[in-house]
């Protein structure tokens, strides 16, 4: 009889043991995703004159212009491309709340990472490059250097799957011609101090890292009073 009364305390008490473990797991989550970042900085957002172009993406005269430098090979940047980037474009871009521009930022470690820039630059000649880049980094374990040492097969692959005219993607890929974009892009990065990828610019801030979507509203949001024009009084 000792045993039946014990045995449903046990299952009780782990219960409640797990109750409190969620709880108390969702409040940390809470906390991480709402924190202040101690690692922000306060930089120039204005785009600059000069080599670096980047990639724009929505209307460039939107009230916050949103800059990301990103290596196509990094881990973190694919996640924030295939999972957060949907919402941030059907969000944020189409609703004309904020113009988006990629800058792509090949860092050395990364073996194949100006290969995929380079497929990149070269599908964005045929007016595709959001398509090239998507697909890059929906297949970023296919390409990068872990899984080949040899990425142009395919990215080749990808350029056919995106209804580019391979042959003319393949000429511009072999040429390297968009090297010096790249570069440019990469030492656009470096003049800004940045020191992880992706980085974000939003308004005023450098926010280093992958971001959520919550998040990066939360900068947008910030960011949008500022950028407003002002009005005149009646």
């Amino acid at each position: 009889m000792a045993k039946s009364r014990v045995q449903p305390n046990r299952r009780q008490n782990f219960l409640r043991l797990i109750g409190v473990v969620a709880v108390v797991g969702g409040i940390v989550l809470v906390y991480i995703a709402n924190r202040p970042r101690a690692d922000i900085k306060v930089v120039d957002s204005t785009i600059p004159a000069g080599a670096a172009q980047g990639y724009l993406l929505g209307d460039s005269m939107a009230p916050v212009q949103v800059l990301e430098f990103a290596d196509f090979e990094c881990p973190a940047c694919g996640q924030f491309a295939t999972v957060t980037e949907p919402d941030v474009r059907d969000r944020l871009v189409k609703t004309g709340k904020i113009s988006f521009r990629f800058y792509d930022y090949p860092l050395p470690m990364h073996q194949n990472t100006w290969s995929a820039s380079n497929a990149a630059a070269c599908a964005n000649d045929q007016g595709k490059f959001w398509e090239m880049h998507d697909a890059i980094f929906l297949r970023q374990n296919d390409w990068n250097g872990i899984a080949t040492s040899s990425p142009k097969k395919v990215l080749k692959e990808i350029a056919g799957q995106v209804g580019l005219d391979v042959a003319a993607w393949e000429s511009c890929f072999d040429s390297q011609k968009h090297y010096s974009r790249i570069r440019a892009n990469q030492l656009e990065a470096e003049r800004r101090g940045v020191g992880q990828t992706p980085t974000f610019i939003v308004g005023g801030k450098m926010i280093p890292g992958a971001v959520s979507f919550d998040e990066l509203q939360k900068y947008v949001a910030e960011a949008t009073p500022a950028a407003a024009p002002a009005t005149k009084a009646p």
